[in-house]
């Protein structure tokens, strides 16, 4: 059954190539006397514009965006120092994230689906009803974006208004310091992994994933619901165009995450189509079979 919906899902999700990923191609292979301050003829980022150590050809292309865009912090700015930064820095000069441990009966359940699939929702009446924390990583980045003095503020609205995937060691270490602050053993963790390399980063660097819970939604579902959410919620994302890049994101680096952890036994399915009532009851059911086991 999982193998049918996932040929069928593919083939829903099927979307318009977006330009973005050339756009961060070209700029990946400008020759070295091309290249701005910043990055050197190893393409290794140096100085101010490094903004995460170890990235490839993608992370050259994001600091050559915010060093000719002129969207680097401006002189004499003294952003608060936060677990992203440091994080970053411990990356490049170890190659890990370098992340204090957390409890080792510590719980993460893995919440995915489409965007529009109505994850939030279903997350605020599991952690009503069992006591869980609700982390989502959408809700986190947005939040670092907007923090005044941000070194990442403009590079993640860029990445989100895009419908492309923010670098993993941001978005691990926000959920880390945001697990570390809960002073709790059980979490949800909305939206994410949204990739492979996420996937197993997290649980090399964080903890292991309980289970995953998939939220499995129609894309014209997603795609109305997205619309009229867009009438009020303000985000740069909900409009037509962003939405059908999250579309095809989530079909190409996300879906394939669901698919290693189905091969595992640790994904649980729960239908969008049906009340919210009705969702609920089937992810109550979904969660205590896993719980209780």
């Amino acid at each position: 059954m999982f193998a049918a919906r996932t040929a069928l899902r593919r083939t829903t999700f099927r979307t318009t190539q977006s330009g973005w990923a050339s756009k961060l191609s070209r700029h990946a292979h400008k020759s070295s006397a091309q290249l701005p301050p910043g990055i050197n003829a190893n393409r290794k980022l140096t100085g101010p514009v490094a903004i995460v150590a170890g990235l490839t050809a993608a992370g050259v292309s994001m600091a050559w965006y915010l060093e000719t865009k002129g969207r680097a912090a401006p002189e004499g700015t003294a952003p608060q120092k936060s677990s992203v930064q440091s994080a970053a820095a411990s990356l490049k000069k170890k190659g890990t994230l370098g992340l204090s441990p957390v409890a080792p009966d510590t719980t993460v359940v893995f919440v995915l689906g489409g965007p529009g699939a109505g994850k939030g929702t279903q997350c605020a009446n599991l952690v009503r009803d069992y006591g869980f924390v609700h982390l989502s990583a959408g809700d986190l980045l947005r939040a670092e974006q907007n923090r005044p003095g941000s070194k990442y503020g403009d590079l993640i609205r860029n990445y989100i208004k895009e419908g492309q995937i923010v670098p993993m060691e941001i978005t691990i270490a926000l959920l880390h310091q945001a697990m570390q602050e809960a002073a709790s053993d059980r979490f949800l963790i909305d939206g994410f992994p949204r990739k492979m390399d996420q996937a197993l980063k997290f649980e090399e660097e964080v903890c292991d994933g309980r289970f995953v819970l998939y939220f499995e939604c129609p894309e014209e579902e997603m795609l109305r619901r997205l619309l009229k959410r867009g009438e009020t919620s303000g985000r740069d994302d909900d409009n037509i165009e962003s939405i059908r890049k999250r579309f095809k994101t989530f079909t190409d680096t996300s879906f394939p995450v669901i698919e290693y952890y189905s091969k595992l036994g640790k994904v649980r399915t729960v239908s969008c189509m049906n009340s919210v009532e009705g969702v609920y009851n089937d992810t109550k059911k979904a969660v205590s079979e896993v719980l209780q086991s």
